[in-house]
C-alpha cells in the first residue's frame, strides 16, 4: 500500500546568504550600490520564506535555513526563531549542497528538496508538486534560464550530482541532466524560471513585487 504524501518525511533546505552590504549581491551592486543589493538579498530571501509557509498549511514540510555570512543570532534577529539555521560550511556550491542532503537524509528524511532564494516565481505550488513528482521520480530539477537550476529534489543522497561541474556557469543544468543519465537516475523537470543576479534581471524582482 502507497503511503499518504504526509506520511512520507518531506524536508526542504533554503540556501542563503546573511544581507551584509558589500558581501551579497556582488553582480548587482554596479546598480543598486552595496546596501541596495543587500536590501534585494534580504527581501527576496523574506519572498521565499514566505512561500515554504504557505507551502507548509498545506503540507508536513520540515524547513532548515543553510546560511553563509552572519551568524545564527543574526540568522535569527533577522528570520524568527521558528526556523531551524545550519552553516553551510565550506566548499564549492556543490560540496555545500551534497552535505545538506546528506545530514537531511541521515537525519531520517525521505525526501528532500535544495533551493536558493534567487529565483522569486518559486512558489509554495512549484514546492509542492516537486514533492509530489519524487513520489515517482528519483530526481527533481527545476532548471533556470540562465542555465543552472533553482531546486533540485532527491529520495537518496547522490554526491556525484554535485561533482566535476563548474558552478555559476551556464552549464550546471545540462551538466547534471549528463550525470544523472549516466547513473540512469528517473528524472522529470519543473518549468524554467528566471533567477535575479544580474542588473539585467532586475524587472524580474519588480514584476514579482508588483504583483504580490
Amino acid at each position: 500500500m502507497l503511503k499518504s504524501p504526509k506520511s512520507l518525511k518531506q524536508h526542504l533546505i533554503i540556501f542563503t546568504r546573511y544581507p551584509e552590504p558589500g558581501k551579497t549581491k556582488t553582480r548587482l551592486i554596479p546598480a543598486l550600490g552595496t546596501h541596495g543589493a543587500a536590501n534585494l538579498q534580504r527581501q527576496m530571501t523574506e519572498h521565499t520564506i514566505f512561500q515554504v509557509k504557505e507551502l507548509q498549511k498545506a503540507s508536513a514540510v520540515s524547513v532548515e535555513v543553510r546560511f553563509a555570512g552572519g551568524d545564527w543570532q543574526l540568522m535569527q534577529d533577522w528570520l524568527g526563531f521558528s526556523l531551524v539555521y545550519q552553516l553551510q560550511g565550506e566548499g564549492n556550491l556543490g560540496d555545500r549542497m551534497a552535505r545538506s542532503l546528506l545530514d537531511a537524509f541521515q537525519s531520517g528524511a525521505e525526501k528532500v528538496i535544495i533551493i536558493g532564494t534567487d529565483c522569486p516565481d518559486v512558489n509554495a505550488q512549484i514546492l509542492a508538486t516537486a514533492f509530489e513528482q519524487l513520489q515517482v521520480f528519483e530526481l527533481v530539477l527545476g532548471p533556470a534560464i540562465d542555465g543552472g537550476y533553482y531546486l533540485i529534489g532527491l529520495r537518496q543522497p547522490i554526491p556525484e550530482l554535485f561533482v566535476n561541474i563548474e558552478w555559476g556557469t551556464a552549464q550546471v543544468f545540462q551538466k547534471t541532466v549528463e550525470i544523472a543519465q549516466l547513473l540512469n537516475l528517473s528524472s522529470v523537470y519543473l518549468p524554467t524560471l528566471a533567477d535575479v543576479d544580474r542588473p539585467e534581471d532586475l524587472p524580474i524582482w519588480e514584476k514579482t513585487l508588483k504583483g504580490e
